[in-house]
């Protein structure tokens, strides 16, 4: 179902069945963020539009029944796009993954100047949930903004 190896909880599935049913979009993945209070759901590709609804409806119902902040990433089989996906709506310029000497692979983006800091977020939560699901699902062990 999800990617790199990906291992859903049974908690997980349960938010899996529940968003697809009140928005009719494919999720392959859900990450429960305990500490930010988050629900992130990776979404099948071409399927944002749907996951969103009109003027955010079906975001707004999920949001209502889970009582969670919840937020949406659209899947892409390549890192590089996945890793775009993940930090939008910050224009990045490009994206090169490196492996050090130890064998861990790790992602330099670069980004506009103007949205560095749309690209980090409050807190750093946008950066952090970049990071997570990179691992997740691209055994990328850290992403470097420049």
């Amino acid at each position: 179902m999800a990617g790199y190896g990906v291992k859903l909880t049974a908690e997980e599935l349960r938010y899996i069945a529940l968003f697809e049913t009140l928005t009719g979009a494919t999720a392959k993945d859900c990450v429960v963020d305990t500490e930010d209070g988050r629900l992130i759901f990776v979404i099948k590709q071409g399927n944002l539009g749907m996951a969103i609804g009109k003027r955010g409806a079906n975001i707004k119902k999920v949001r209502s029944v889970l009582g969670k902040q919840v937020e949406v990433v659209e899947y892409a089989d390549s890192p590089i796009d996945f890793i775009q996906n993940v930090l939008a709506p910050a224009r990045v310029r490009s994206v090169h993954i490196t492996e050090k000497k130890d064998g861990k692979k790790i992602a330099i983006v670069n980004v506009d100047p103007k949205d560095k800091g749309l690209a980090i977020g409050r807190n750093g939560r946008t950066i952090a949930r970049a990071r997570l699901l990179a691992r997740r699902h691209f055994g990328i062990e850290d992403i470097i903004i420049s």
